[in-house]
């Protein structure tokens, strides 16, 4: 979820400031707690937690920040089941969660959490947290805490919300290319990521580095035309462009995405800071789409196999109705008339049939 918001100067200022210590380097425990001081200063807390989980085990968690009694963490494996606040943001994860939509008042103050902090002499009366699913296989979170009986305000859970997207973005990276970075191997790291080509450029376009499959996915997928010795593809400059001119450059977008009939390339593109000057490594993700079944152009209208094609590229139906130039109404009833002359009740076995007879 991205939210929108207006900022305050003061707001904007402290924003741009945890923006700059987000990209500041690549050593995940100094960027969280660079980030945890200034998100203390939008949203005032007592205590704090931000973590990423360990692979294998989604209960074992690294501590960057961790701003609550040790013994707290000590025990949190054989806690971790009776934590509401994990619980709650697991179910609804991306989603900035406040103690009052977590559990009642009264099963909060039961809860064994609760309990736990008042054995260590905490009163943990207020909370706010988010679940960041980065990437399959693994999250991270961020939990605020106050000790007093003072709600988390709605402007309190924006701003958060606001600011989750560009928090998981750094920590994806932290993740993915500090270690390796640190020895000069960020794409030694990415090569061994199935599916994933990168490039490590200058901008606005210059091309530093790259892995041993990106030149020939790059042949694959953009025209001679659109390319140049020694730099990005057009297209791909244009929309690295974009980003790095946005309001919070390195805030988390949406990934840029190229289609053809038989697949797409997704591009995403992410920042990092090496000797004081910003780089980017573009992300580069190929991806099959299925194919239309034979059988469905017997059975569907030339409008209805459109739509189809559409969904199983994996687009919504505002995209969709976007391409198509209709309504996203429009399109709903497309779909649903897809739905009915193939006997499927969902996208998912419509993309389920598609594929098996494919």
């Amino acid at each position: 979820m991205r939210s929108s918001i207006h900022l305050t100067a003061r707001e904007q200022r402290i924003t741009w400031e945890l923006l700059e210590l987000l990209h500041s380097s690549l050593d995940l425990h100094e960027v969280l707690r660079g980030a945890y001081g200034a998100l203390c200063k939008l949203v005032p807390a007592d205590h704090g937690a931000l973590c990423v989980s360990l692979p294998g085990d989604p209960t074992a968690y690294d501590w960057a920040v961790a701003d609550l009694p040790p013994e707290l963490f000590a025990g949190y494996a054989e806690l971790a089941p009776h934590d509401f606040v994990r619980s709650a943001v697991i179910a609804q994860p991306n989603v900035v969660l406040r103690d009052s939509e977590m559990l009642p008042r009264t099963a909060i103050e039961r809860s064994v959490m609760f309990r736990r902090s008042r054995e260590l002499g905490m009163r943990l009366e207020q909370a706010m947290a988010v679940l960041l699913a980065v990437e399959p296989g693994w999250h991270g979170g961020i939990t605020l805490y106050r000790d007093r009986r003072r709600p988390f305000s709605d402007r309190d859970r924006a701003l958060l919300q606001h600011l989750a997207p560009s928090i998981a973005a750094a920590t994806r990276l932290c993740r993915r290319f500090g270690d390796s970075m640190q020895r000069g191997d960020a794409l030694e790291a990415a090569l061994r990521r199935e599916g994933m080509e990168v490039v490590v450029v200058a901008p606005p376009a210059s091309l530093l580095a790259r892995s041993a499959g990106a030149e020939a996915l790059l042949e694959r997928w953009f025209a001679p035309v659109e390319r140049s010795a020694g730099a990005l593809p057009a297209p791909l400059a244009r929309a690295l462009g974009a980003v790095a001119a946005a309001p919070a450059p390195g805030a988390h977008a949406a990934p840029w995405v190229r289609h053809t009939s038989g697949g797409e390339l997704r591009v995403d593109f992410v920042p990092f800071l090496e000797r004081g000057r910003t780089l980017w490594v573009v992300e580069l993700r190929e991806g099959a789409v299925a194919a239309t079944p034979g059988p469905w152009r017997g059975q569907l209208t030339d409008r209805q196999i459109e739509v189809a094609e559409r969904v199983l590229r994996g687009w919504d139906n505002a995209l969709i109705a976007e391409d198509l130039g209709c309504a996203p109404a429009t399109v709903k009833k497309h779909l649903q008339r897809v739905y009915d002359a193939l006997g499927v009740p969902s996208r998912t076995a419509l993309m389920a049939q598609a594929a098996q007879r494919g």
